[in-house]
This record gives structure tokens, sequence and C-alpha cells, in this order.
């Protein structure tokens, strides 16, 4: 089986060309009503699908999701992903690079940041047509093109991206007095990760950055996701690990090298005892 591949947007057939940098479509016309199936792949650029009706699976960074009415899915730059969605599944695919929503525009970065922490978002009914009220206003702008679309793009996905949070968070029933920052400390501490992880895997680093203390920071992670900070870091780790067995032909020793470890047995060793296979193994059966 062939490399993970990377999608760029030119090169997308199944997914239309942007304007620039930004595109919607509706399911109805990217699919014909037909049964749609795409094999394990990776996107260059920001990707919602937001299903108003369907059924399927949606497996992002080898974590299976049921595809449901009234699910949204974002996925940021990198992350892998493969989609089956059957027929007569209704709803949007909208696709944005970086520089299109939030170039030097730090709220809108932040913005998008917060909303991109969670990869899946099932609403209640009410709060669904709200965002397809948006969604529609966008489809609109975006196929007339009048003077001025792309900010009035631009500023829809802000509202689009409020009223999103603004649903997590009434749907939110933990009872914790600070739990707004405790929350934006994970989601800083989850991008981080994302970014230092190959050179940096101490906790005590991460608290650091956080301007947290170790004891801080685990309370944090244990509070609301049940796990230490160390475990979350060794999540991202073998995450990363399993993108470059798959995305890659790169020999195991490289790849160890390329996560930061100078020895590849240690490596081995650490992959094996967080999923139960060798990473030559695990890149063998999931091929």
């Amino acid at each position: 089986m062939e490399n993970i591949p990377i999608r760029h947007i030119q090169e997308n057939s199944k997914e239309p060309a942007l304007s620039g940098n930004f595109s919607i479509r509706k399911l109805e016309a990217l699919t014909n009503g037909a049964h749609m199936k795409e094999s394990l792949h990776r996107h260059d650029f920001f990707y919602m699908l937001i299903i108003t009706k369907g059924a399927g699976s949606h497996e992002i960074d080898f974590v299976p999701y049921e595809v449901a009415d009234h699910s949204l899915f974002l996925m940021r730059p990198g992350q892998v992903h493969q989609l089956d969605l059957q027929a007569g599944s209704k709803g949007y695919m909208v696709q944005f690079k970086n520089d299109f929503f939030y170039l030097q525009n730090l709220p809108a970065k932040e913005l998008l940041r917060k909303v991109s922490h969670k990869k899946i978002c099932t609403l209640e009914k009410e709060n669904f047509t709200r965002l397809k009220t948006i969604l529609d206003y966008i489809v609109t702008e975006f196929s007339e093109k009048q003077e001025g679309y792309e900010d009035v793009i631009k500023s829809s996905l802000s509202i689009f991206f409020i009223e999103l949070i603004r649903h997590r968070r009434n749907r939110d029933t933990i009872a914790m007095t600070d739990n707004s920052y405790s929350q934006e400390k994970l989601e800083r501490f989850l991008d981080l990760l994302e970014t230092d992880i190959t050179s940096q895997k101490q906790v005590s680093y991460y608290a650091d950055k956080l301007n947290l203390s170790i004891y801080q920071l685990g309370t944090i992670t244990k509070y609301l996701l049940d796990k230490t900070p160390s475990e979350v870091i060794s999540e991202q780790v073998v995450l990363e690990a399993k993108r470059l067995l798959l995305a890659t032909s790169g020999q195991v020793n490289q790849i160890a090298y390329n996560l930061g470890y100078e020895d590849p047995s240690y490596f081995i060793r650490f992959f094996k005892k967080h999923t139960g296979h060798s990473p030559e193994s695990y890149r063998n059966i999931s091929r």
C-alpha cells in the first residue's frame, strides 16, 4: 500500500479548488447522492465536515468516530483521516488555509485554536440550525462572489466558530470554579505538544511554558482528561510515530531520530509498550 498521501488544495479533484484559500460545498453536490469512501490521507489545510443528515464512519488520527445527524468534524492541517459516508448524506464540506482566516489577526488565530481543539462535536437541533443558517449564507457569498465577499466569509466564519464555542461551553456540566482557565491551559498544552513533542518530552518543560507548576498541570489534566501529563505526552509521541510509520517509508531507526530518540531500541520498546506492537509490525498490519 502506498504511503499516506498529503492532499494539497490544487491537487485534490474530489474537493473543489479554492478561490484563493477557501472553499465551501454542499455534500449533495460533491457526491451526487452516492456513497463516498476515501482512503487514509492528510490535508495541508483546515477541513470541516458538517453533517445535516447522514451516516457512516470517520477515522481521525486512527480513532474511529460515528457520522450522525447534526455532527461536525474539524481537522487541523497534518491530521490523518479516512471517510466512509453513506449514500444520501447531506451537509457541507469547508476547507481553508491558515492565512485565509487569521493572517496577522491574533484574535482570529486564538478563536481557531479554541474551536479546533476537539475533532468532533454533536449539536442539538436548535444550535445546529443556527450554524446551518450561517453556512448557507457563506455558500451564497462564495457562489455569488460580490465585492468584499472574502471579508464577509471571514466574518461569518468567526461568528460560526463563536457559536460553536458557546454551544460547547453550554454543554459543559463540569462544576469547576475556574474551568475556563483550566480548559485554556489544557488547550495550550495540547498545542505545544503538537509543535514541540519531537524535541521536548518532559512535563517540566510544558509546565514552565504554561507558567504552571508540575502539580498544577497535573491537576488540570487529571480533572479534564483523567490522565497525567506524562500519559498525555506519551499519547502524542505514539500518535506522531504512527503518522510517520504510515506516512513515510523511512527506516524505524530514522523515525526514532525524527521523534527525538537517540537510542532507537528505546523508542521501539516505548512504542511496543503503548501499542502492543513493534513499529514494523504496526506498519505492516496497518497497511
